[in-house]
């Protein structure tokens, strides 16, 4: 009991709360603080996870669109290699009506669905005429487009429509693997 009541009167309780209670505030709020950082971290992580999750689901079904569409041209009957029907002067007015056929232009590497439009305002509508189509003349298309589309470079196009007119799909495949962005 004396040992006790000594450590009670001559221990230095000054000192220790001086020290021990700032010290153990501090430790309490860079813990808290801490935990609320992970917390926002892995809040964040999962909305990327999401995010990139459903990317890759967009990506999927694109992909399963172009393989798809790939397929279904390939296997269908009345798929036109060579001339475009309706491309005929609308009432007189020199503008040319849309085909009735249409091939989804997307199908080669480095052309997008804006790309695609611009391709049909200029009157290319299949990858026949794609084909048939200068690099050339698609960059002058491209360019007339704007900065946002002079970046493409359309060399390989011509050839791959080519590949897709004649139904060489798994030959248009395998060099697509090859391609990036359209380029070689």
């Amino acid at each position: 009991m004396e040992n006790l009541k000594c450590l009670f009167t001559n221990f230095p309780w000054d000192i220790f709360l001086f020290w021990f209670l700032p010290l153990l505030l501090l430790s309490l709020l860079l813990w808290w603080g801490l935990n609320r950082q992970i917390e926002n971290l892995k809040e964040h992580n999962f909305e990327l996870q999401d995010r990139i999750n459903f990317l890759e689901g967009e990506l999927e079904s694109c992909r399963k669109t172009k393989v798809s569409v790939a397929t279904n041209v390939e296997n269908s009957p009345n798929v036109a290699t060579g001339v475009v029907a309706g491309g005929i002067a609308a009432s007189g007015l020199g503008v040319a009506a849309a085909p009735t056929k249409k091939d989804d232009l997307k199908i080669v590497e480095g052309i997008g669905p804006k790309i695609e439009e611009l391709f049909n305002k200029a009157g290319i509508y299949t990858f026949a005429e794609l084909s048939n189509t200068t690099a050339a003349r698609m960059k002058e298309i491209l360019d007339a487009a704007g900065p946002r589309f002079q970046i493409h470079n359309p060399a390989t196009w011509a050839d791959q429509a080519a590949l897709a007119r004649d139904g060489k799909w798994d030959e248009l495949k395998k060099w697509q693997d090859e391609l990036y962005k359209g380029k070689a």
